[in-house]
């Protein structure tokens, strides 16, 4: 609900999103749009709100997620970054399984460390990180390299 740009990807207009109904702009029917991905329905970031975590500590948001959970096969929850805000320590709370999202050769261990450490504090077992990002240069070497050992017999 900050600066959300899934909208983009699947065409859909930001507008009448996840803010406007956890604020009671509009109704839930209302912020579900179906994308061009058959099967897949996409809830855009609505109007960005003054106050985004409170609007997801709302009992609205966990009304939501109970919605969702019996009328969807699954559920998929992006939030901003642990380290920016807390958002996903919030939204954590009513996941299933929270999974942590790293930049190939941006993000550091010691962020990772510090971002296992905050979900920790708030209750919430990260069950696995993808790593994403990842840019294969031309003068990148990946896979296996053969090497050649020999051996050699001493006269005696």
């Amino acid at each position: 609900m900050r600066k959300g740009y899934a909208h983009k990807l699947f065409n859909v207009q930001p507008e009448n999103g996840l803010s406007d109904y956890l604020s009671k702009r509009i109704e839930l029917e209302k912020v579900i749009k179906q994308t061009s991905i058959a099967g897949l329905d996409f809830i855009s970031r609505g109007m960005i709100p003054p106050n985004p975590a409170e609007l997801l500590m709302h009992h609205r948001m966990g009304d939501f997620l109970n919605w969702a959970n019996e009328h969807y096969d699954m559920v998929i929850l992006d939030t901003p970054p642990i380290l920016a805000v807390t958002d996903a320590a919030v939204i954590g709370n009513y996941a299933g399984t929270t999974l942590l999202v790293a930049r190939f050769e941006l993000n550091t261990t010691k962020e990772m460390t510090i971002a296992f450490k905050r979900f920790d504090q708030s209750g919430i077992n990260v069950k696995g990180c993808i790593l994403n990002g990842i840019v294969k240069k031309a003068s990148s070497y990946y896979g296996y390299g053969y090497h050649h050992y020999g051996y050699s017999y001493k006269e005696k």
